[in-house]
């Protein structure tokens, strides 16, 4: 996890679904950067496509649960 991990993540609770361009749109970070994140965020399932959406991501019950303070991000496994 990185600092930038967190804002992106409390944006989409905030703001639901986004693209990492919705992402920069909102002064979160640039496009690209987003991008490289969410991918990491989608391995360790805090975040997921949306409908198999390519760049559309939706927070997951675990992004949730870290955002309350109910999951350990060093707990977390890498899937791809």
């Amino acid at each position: 996890m990185r600092p930038i991990d967190d804002e992106i993540l409390e944006t989409i609770y905030d703001e639901g679904n986004l693209t990492p361009q919705a992402v920069e749109n909102l002064g979160v970070c640039s496009r690209s950067h987003a991008s490289v994140r969410l991918s990491q965020l989608r391995k360790y399932g805090l975040v997921a496509r949306v409908a198999d959406t390519e760049g559309l991501y939706r927070l997951t019950d675990e992004g949730r649960a870290f955002l309350n303070g109910e999951l350990d991000a060093s707990t977390l496994n890498a899937t791809e």
